[in-house]
């Protein structure tokens, strides 16, 4: 099968949507499948701390094409990326047609997708992710219709979790039964658990992008209430990266708290091998990549109850849950876990065993090929309309948030 996989921003990038890419990317190779994805970057230097940036690199076995996001960057022009978008996707089908396009979040690649899919006539789903679920259409009126149409006329839906999907269906009406639910997954051949490393500080460790709206601030302000010997990593970059950085000194965490910085995919399962709890005090997600890799390490996990975790966190039987912004629970519950080491020995074994018998790539990468089996050769929604107006949004003025 001919696939063409469109990417909202892949690596560099630091973001579940990378991880989400490439073990996906990784799964259709290994089956057999011819493989085009089309990335979006960040060209812009200054843009690109955010996220990381430049040219999605080579991934074997699959055709990549880079397309730097000129609009975006030249104040939040997502029209003219998605109109690029459509015309390479167009170009690649001309060349060698695809039998199936599969496009990671709703707008503004979802979006692109469903255009060249109705403009070509080849089937399409689209995998509903993260940030892109929970705020893109409350932002503007552009934003909303693009959504809503996309929702409406993909051949197929793809969303983390039965939380994530009824947010969405709430705020944009999409009927549930249009929505699939694969859950998130993570490579258990490579994220594996540590040596048992008895003495010493117990290691917490937040991974991922370092943003408000993932808690990272909510859990340096708890720390200097959190009881015991404890060290805390934080690694990745991100909006507030800074912040963190300026909070930590204000709170006199600077030795007992690390910036890393971004890292390579390559270097992250050694990173969690290094730790023994994982914090992610976040507000919301689509499905936590970060979280799966942490079980897949053994970590005990402190979360939020929060659309996309909590299906699969349960609070006291694989993970401690708080509500979002709940910086003395918080407090309390990181104090536990760090003076009681038969609680995080139980909640590591329990979430461990949980991720490699439901949240392998292996089961969820054939989820999807089957899908794709079922879609392909059906004729896409028509009739669409694809004129938008073209209204103010704050994710003009900060795409790199969107």
């Amino acid at each position: 099968m001919r696939i063409g996989f469109v990417s909202r921003r892949f690596f560099p990038a630091i973001s579940g949507m990378s991880i989400y890419a490439i073990n996906l990317l990784r799964q259709l190779v290994a089956a057999g499948h011819d493989v085009t994805m089309l990335s979006q970057y960040y060209g812009d230097p200054a843009r690109a701390k955010v996220y990381g940036g430049g040219p999605p690199p080579s991934v074997p076995g699959v055709h990549v094409v880079g397309l730097e996001a000129l609009g975006e960057q030249a104040g939040g022009d997502f029209e003219r990326d998605i109109a690029a978008m459509v015309a390479v996707i167009a170009a690649e089908h001309a060349a060698t047609p695809f039998d199936i396009l599969h496009a990671q979040y709703g707008y503004p690649t979802g979006w692109a997708t469903v255009l060249a899919s109705q403009q070509l006539g080849v089937p399409c789903l689209v995998s509903i992710q993260g940030g892109d679920g929970h705020w893109v259409g409350s932002c503007c009126e552009t934003h909303r219709i693009a959504m809503e149409r996309t929702l409406d006329h993909a051949g197929a839906l793809l969303i983390g979790g039965a939380s994530f999907a009824q947010e969405v269906h709430d705020r944009l009406g999409t009927p549930l039964d249009r929505f699939t639910i694969v859950p998130g997954a993570v490579d258990t051949d490579r994220f594996t658990p540590g040596p048992d490393l008895e003495g010493g500080p117990v290691r917490l460790f937040y991974h991922g992008r370092v943003d408000r709206r993932k808690g990272v601030l909510d859990m340096l302000h708890a720390l200097p209430q959190v009881a015991g010997d404890w060290r805390c990593t934080i690694s990745g970059i991100g909006p507030d990266h800074a912040a963190a950085q300026a909070l930590a000194a204000s709170l006199s965490l600077t030795d007992r708290v690390c910036f890393t910085g971004y890292a390579d995919y390559a270097d992250v399962p050694d990173l969690y091998r290094r730790h023994d709890v994982f914090v992610s005090p976040t507000y919301a997600e689509g499905f936590s990549n970060t979280i799966l890799e942490a079980m897949a390490s053994r970590h005990a996990v402190l979360s939020c109850r929060a659309v996309g975790v909590v299906d699969c966190i349960r609070d006291g039987e694989n993970g401690l849950l708080i509500d979002p912004g709940d910086i003395a629970a918080q407090a309390a519950a990181l104090s536990r876990l760090v003076t009681d080491a038969a609680l995080r020995r139980r909640l590591g074994d329990a979430a461990l065993d949980e991720c490699r018998r439901v949240y392998s790539w292996h089961a969820v990468g054939a989820q999807i090929r089957q899908i794709y089996a079922d879609l392909r050769g059906t004729p896409p929604a028509r009739g669409m309309d694809d004129r938008l107006p073209v209204t103010p949004c704050r994710f003009r003025a900060e795409p790199h948030l969107l």
